[in-house]
């Protein structure tokens, strides 16, 4: 007797147990105060990520697979300077200007989460504008590409014809998300200074939201860098 109401206990336990997660669920209850912005910003850079690496794999296995040689990226994208040429020195200043980027913005998101809209935009604009250099130097690297090496995404005359698409292709990929980028930080720059999100509201989440797609988009290009021009 004394074992059976043991057992009825317990049963009458583990119902109000199993009631008590089913009530849960039911009650909507969540686990990670995730805000449905940034949720989904996370949800797309998870998707880019897969595309990039998609692209990056495939370079690699392009490129090993290849019997004719890679020309060398240093001999291709060279910055000529009063007839001085530097390897890589235009990729470089790209680089180093993508990085700095990151810090400004990263300093942006610091003053929004303390509501000061000045300097947030400012901030924000100025990442906007390294943005908009990084581009401007792209376009000219492309330029030379085309037109002083004789590069084409079908053809190259310094080596291996993969080259030129995989080039194209991933730069240029990379590229369209920079300047969606610059557009995307212009717009909630110019909407935070004239206190559109405190009008509704809101906060300044929006302004971490565009720092992790920045952010995202600097972490590409270190691997673009490395893989691309480095190997």
């Amino acid at each position: 007797m004394v074992h059976e109401g043991v057992s009825a206990v317990a049963d009458t336990e583990s119902a109000e147990g199993w009631q008590s997660i089913v009530s849960d669920w039911a009650s909507d209850k969540q686990t990670f105060q995730v805000p449905w912005g940034k949720a989904m910003m996370w949800i797309f850079l998870l998707s880019d990520t897969f595309i990039f690496t998609c692209f990056l794999t495939s370079y690699m296995n392009v490129r090993i697979s290849t019997p004719v040689q890679w020309p060398s990226a240093s001999e291709v994208f060279p910055l000529a300077i009063f007839g001085n040429e530097y390897p890589l020195g235009l990729i470089a200043i790209m680089t180093f200007v993508l990085i700095t980027s990151s810090g400004t913005m990263a300093l942006a998101v610091n003053y929004g989460y303390r509501r000061d809209r000045v300097r947030t935009t400012a901030l924000m604009l100025i990442t906007a504008g390294f943005g908009a250099t990084f581009v401007a130097m792209q376009a000219f690297e492309w330029t030379s590409a085309i037109l002083h090496e004789g590069v084409r995404p079908w053809g190259n005359p310094l080596g291996a014809e993969q080259f030129g698409a995989s080039f194209f292709m991933i730069t240029g990929f990379h590229g369209l998300h920079v300047s969606a980028g610059v557009v995307y930080l212009v717009i909630v720059a110019m909407r935070v200074l004239r206190g559109h999100y405190e009008r509704v509201g809101g906060n300044y989440e929006i302004v971490e939201i565009a720092g992790l797609y920045w952010h995202f988009v600097d972490l590409v290009w270190v691997f673009i860098f490395a893989l691309f021009y480095l190997w």
